[in-house]
């Protein structure tokens, strides 16, 4: 492991941990004794997506993390919560046990936790996945998820897509004040 400061080629390791699906190494550089961390993960055999046009590439985590981010941006979620859910996809597919895996498998583990997740997220990641052709397609989505919503309940960090109760407007007393 080369040095992030100095560039020299070896170091020494000061503390190791096991973190979620690898290791975390902290590192001490024999030349100019700077400290950096190191995060080391086990790199299973390659898999490769079959993407809808029959085209095969090689699964890629920084692919399926930013699309989900995309997905999420600007949303009140907890931190850490989208890399979670790329670590829980990615294990997945790889206990699925095999080294091919169509696309349309890893969107739909992706769909059903942004369901469960947030809602807005979840039809930002359709509209890009699903490829609606238009308005009414989306509007189906929506549709759906709203006829969905009354019989799973909602995740509590997010606010209802439309409101429970019809909106009331204050009415001004115009008693006077003394």
């Amino acid at each position: 492991m080369n040095c992030p400061y100095c560039g020299y080629h070896d170091s020494k390791v000061i503390d190791s941990r096991d973190v979620n699906e690898g290791i975390r190494r902290r590192r001490e550089c024999l030349s100019c004794s700077s400290r950096f961390t190191t995060y080391e993960r086990l790199q299973p055999a390659s898999l490769f997506v079959i993407k809808k046009d029959e085209r095969r590439e090689e699964f890629s985590r920084n692919k399926l993390l930013t699309g989900i981010r995309k997905a999420c941006e600007k949303r009140p979620l907890p931190t850490g919560t989208v890399d979670k859910m790329v670590e829980d996809i990615e294990a997945e597919v790889y206990h699925l046990g095999r080294s091919e895996v169509l696309s349309a498998v890893i969107g739909d583990m992706v769909m059903e936790r942004l369901k469960s997740l947030d809602y807005i997220a979840y039809i930002r990641f359709a509209s890009v996945y699903r490829e609606f052709a238009d308005i009414t397609a989306l509007k189906q989505e929506v549709d759906t998820l709203v006829s969905s919503q009354a019989e799973v309940s909602r995740p509590t960090s997010q606010l209802p897509l439309l409101p429970t109760e019809p909106l009331v407007t204050p009415v001004k007393s115009h008693r006077s004040r003394k």
